[in-house]
């Protein structure tokens, strides 16, 4: 019993470490958010991607993105809405939909990063949300470091 109370401290200070590193991962792999926008990253990543989600205090979703060499959405101009610059590349919104959710707007872009991956964005938000989470989208920097990170 005592090897377990001795122990206790230590896998905490590990579990407290992982999460920092967690956290560092975060902030390396995903763009850098404007300091005034009040949100942080949740990234998960897989052998070939990296997926960041940009988080409001309440835990709601602002925007997403998805880092890989390819991405499944393809614009159809014909779905253009908003012209856009994100971290100086020129782009355009395109509106989608989301069947089950009427009341949600829906839009998404796709942009060519210096290391030949591309950032499929997304953002799913009410009417009022939406031109916010746009200008947080629009605001983000995609670092070098976060650009030529691999997996």
């Amino acid at each position: 019993m005592k090897k377990v109370a001795y122990c206790l401290p230590l896998l905490l200070a590990l579990a407290s470490s992982a999460l920092a590193q967690a956290q560092k991962d975060a902030s390396d792999l995903c763009p850098q958010l404007a300091a005034n926008s009040g949100l942080t990253w949740r990234h998960k990543s897989t052998a070939s991607a990296d997926f960041c989600n940009a988080l409001r205090d309440d835990g709601s979703e602002a925007f997403g993105l998805y880092i890989a060499s390819d991405s499944p959405f393809k614009p159809n101009r014909g779905n253009r809405e908003e012209q856009a610059s994100i971290d100086g590349r020129e782009t355009y919104w395109y509106r989608s939909e989301i069947a089950s959710k009427p009341d949600i707007q829906a839009r998404e872009t796709v942009l060519k990063l210096a290391d030949g991956r591309v950032a499929h964005i997304w953002i799913q938000a009410t009417s009022q949300q939406l031109g916010e989470a746009m200008q947080q989208a629009q605001s983000m920097r995609f670092q070098p470091k976060t650009q030529l990170s691999t997996k």
